[in-house]
């Protein structure tokens, strides 16, 4: 499916990924740029930004949105219980900054920032993982251009 095939310019997409756990992460990247390329007949154009961790991407993504050169943005990060704080607070400050973000610029934001219930830092889930950020990095592009253009057909219409 062409999803770009009724817009008149090139998607823009930014995407910015935490360098935490960067194995695992650049799979969402890797499988996301090449869905995007591939479902617009390689007229999408795809920055990458990398931030130290997720708790940079919201600030970033806010920057990135008020630009204006962008038609989304979609960040991916790992976000694992480390022992020292709750990595669901964490996750729930970066979802929420996320969003915060999309409502203010009217840029969509799309998250395949991930917090596993358990993980553990051994072969068996990460290879896991790894796979399954193959899997978010399509979905993340699907929603993607789904989003831009069901908003492309509202905001024609208006």
């Amino acid at each position: 499916m062409d999803q770009n095939s009724n817009t008149t310019k090139p998607l823009n997409i930014a995407f910015i990924k935490a360098k935490w756990h960067d194995t695992i992460v650049d799979q969402c990247y890797a499988y996301c740029e090449k869905t995007l390329k591939s479902e617009t007949n390689d007229t999408c154009k795809v920055k990458l930004f990398t931030v130290p961790g997720a708790l940079e991407i919201p600030l970033l993504a806010q920057d990135i949105a008020k630009t204006g050169k962008y038609d989304a943005i979609i960040a991916s990060a790992f976000i694992v219980d480390g022992g020292i704080y709750r990595h669901d607070f964490v996750s729930t400050t970066v979802l929420d900054a996320m969003m915060r973000v999309q409502l203010d610029t009217g840029v969509p934001v799309f998250s395949a920032v991930l917090t596993p219930h358990h993980y553990q830092d051994t072969d068996t889930h990460n290879a896991y993982f790894f796979d399954h950020f193959q899997h978010k990095g399509v979905e993340a592009a699907h929603a993607c251009l789904e989003m831009l253009a069901v908003r492309r057909t509202v905001l024609e219409a208006a």
